[in-house]
Formats: structure tokens, C-alpha cells, sequence
């Protein structure tokens, strides 16, 4: 239990505020529901309790991620997140289709509803708290991607960092600022619902809510597959390169693979030296490269190899047809 508790305490800390929150304002939306039989107030329902139970795998998976490696599995834990995301989305899906389900059902057959003050005070406390965690998710996005960024300027700096960030945070942000909009979609619905002959505006709302949830869910799910199959960072792999081929001892890279572990980067590199360089200078070198590569954020594990220089430069080639690529797709 205890051991539990301490990798608990290094899990994702924005899914675990995210989790909390979510689950008060699930209730309060509950609560709301039950009282007015607002079909808005239902696919919010839905989506926060959504929220709720996905950011808490987050937060567990992010935790159990960070346990050591064993005998029985020597390569660490690392993906576990990226699992435990693809199993979150699952839950996400279904609350998506009912949401969109009630509201098809509520287009075609409005139902007026009632206690639209209960309604509106619920989704504005719901907006708020939910800003909120959005925004704690906005200035963990900005810590994670290295960006330096103060007040209002994490906003927009985070939308560009989000690409670097860790799965569990990046799932968070998507989700809330799903939730906000849905939110503030929600009011604006019940709003014409009550106060023009647009009767079916809660269920055009519980529509569009279902396929902001869907988006959330196609976003995660594709990027956490690919995140359990072993993806390649091409953007860390030409960091780490640029830096390996500062060294001066570095003539040029023959091989250089990142692969982005979960949370994790581990790294194999194949340099090429001089053929006068000694085996006691190489470790210098292979010490000094170690120690530099482990200075970014996120590697974990580090096989460095050398090999005598051909040369033939093939490291810049390599990584232009890789950006070339990159910005094709």
C-alpha cells in the first residue's frame, strides 16, 4: 500500500484536479436534471461524469506508469499510460453516442422543460470550475513543452506546445476545453429554448456536445495507439541530434532512434569518431553525450554506440527528408 501511495503521488496532477472537480459538477448537473428534465442539462451530465471517470484512469495510469521495471518486464512500465487512455476513450464513446442519441430524440419530439434559473446556475458554476481546470491544464502544457509564458499569454502559447506535451495532460486540456464550450453551448441553448420559438435548441445543443465529446475521442485514441505501438518524436530526435553533433569529437550520426515510451523518451544512437580516437577517450565521450541527452526532459534510457567515421555525411540529409515529410503529412 504504501509503495502504492507513492507512485500514486507522481501521477498526472492536472488529471487528478481535472477528476475532482468533474466529479462535483457532474452532481450538480445530476442534481439539475433530475429536478428540470433539461435534455441540455442531461448531455452535460453525461459528459462530465465522462470527464470525471476518464481523467481518473488518467491520473491512475499516469501514476502506475512510473513504477520500476521488473524481471518479468525489464522495459519498464512506460506505455501503461497510453493503454489505460485508450481504454479511458472507450467510456467517452459511449457517453458520446447517448448524448447525441437524446439529443436527436429531443429534436424530434421537444419537450419544454423547466427551472431554467436552477439550470443557469448550475452551468455557470460549471463553466467556471471548469475554466479553471483548463487553464491549470493550459500552464502544465506550457511547463511541459519548455515555453516560457506568463498570464493571459499561456492561453495561446499552450494551443502551440500541446503537440510536446505528455498524453494524460494533453487529454485533460482537450476534454476541458471541450467542457467549456460545451458549457457555455448549453446556456445559450436553454436560453432559446425559453425565450424564442426554437424549441429544439437543447437537443441541436446535446448534439453538438456528443460530437465535441467524439472529437476528444478520435484525437485520444489515435494519438495514444500509436503512443503504445512506440512512436517515433521526430522533433526530440532532431533536438537530441543537433545537440550529439555539436559535440567536437562527432563526426557524423548513423542511426538515431527516439521513441516516445508513454511519459518517456528512450534513445539509441550510433555516432561515428575518428579512428585515432582511443577506447578510453571513447567513454569520455560516451559519458559526456549520456550526461547531455539525459538533461532533456523525458529521457529515461540512453544506448549510445560508435563506429569509425566513413566519411560520408549522412545525419543532415536523413533528418531534412524526415522534416520534408514531416510537413507533407
Amino acid at each position: 500500500m504504501k509503495k502504492l501511495m507513492l507512485l500514486l503521488k507522481q501521477g498526472n496532477k492536472s488529471a487528478f484536479i481535472a477528476t475532482c472537480i468533474n466529479t462535483i459538477i457532474a452532481i450538480l448537473k445530476g442534481i439539475a436534471y433530475f429536478l428540470t428534465g433539461n435534455v441540455a442539462m442531461f448531455a452535460e451530465t453525461l459528459h462530465s461524469l465522462g470527464d470525471a471517470a476518464n481523467q481518473f484512469f488518467v491520473f491512475v495510469g499516469s501514476a502506475l506508469s512510473k513504477k520500476a521495471p521488473t524481471e518479468r518486464f525489464p522495459e519498464g512500465f512506460g506505455r501503461l499510460v497510453n493503454l489505460v487512455l485508450l481504454g479511458a476513450v472507450l467510456i467517452v464513446g459511449i457517453m458520446s453516442y447517448e448524448t447525441i442519441k437524446e439529443g436527436f430524440h429531443h429534436i424530434l419530439h421537444p419537450i419544454p422543460s423547466t427551472g431554467i434559473v436552477i439550470n443557469l446556475s448550475v452551468l455557470f458554476i460549471a463553466v467556471v470550475l471548469e475554466a479553471y481546470v483548463l487553464f491549470k491544464a493550459m500552464k502544465e502544457v506550457v511547463r511541459e513543452a519548455n515555453i516560457e509564458a506568463r498570464g493571459a499569454a499561456i492561453i495561446v502559447k499552450s494551443f502551440s506546445g500541446l503537440s510536446r506535451a505528455k498524453p494524460a495532460t494533453k487529454l485533460v486540456f482537450m476534454e476541458d476545453m471541450v467542457a467549456t464550450g460545451g458549457g457555455l453551448l448549453a446556456i445559450l441553448a436553454i436560453l432559446l429554448a425559453n425565450f424564442t420559438p426554437f424549441k429544439q435548441a437543447e437537443g441541436v445543443a446535446s448534439v453538438l456536445i456528443g460530437l465535441g465529446m467524439f472529437y476528444v475521442v478520435g484525437r485520444v485514441f489515435f494519438e495514444n495507439a500509436a503512443g503504445a505501438l512506440g512512436e517515433a518524436d521526430i522533433d526530440m530526435r532532431l533536438k537530441i541530434g543537433t545537440m550529439v553533433m555539436n559535440d567536437p569529437e562527432v563526426r557524423d550520426i548513423q542511426n538515431l532512434a527516439v521513441i516516445k515510451e508513454g511519459e518517456d523518451f528512450h534513445v539509441e544512437l550510433e555516432v561515428e569518431l575518428d579512428a585515432h580516437i582511443t577506447i578510453a577517450e571513447a567513454d569520455v565521450i560516451k559519458d559526456r553525450l549520456i550526461a547531455s541527452i539525459f538533461k532533456e526532459r523525458g529521457v529515461t534510457d540512453v544506448i549510445i554506440e560508435f563506429d569509425e567515421n566513413d566519411g560520408i555525411s549522412k545525419w543532415e540529409e536523413r533528418i531534412r527528408s524526415e522534416l520534408n515529410e514531416k510537413e507533407k503529412g
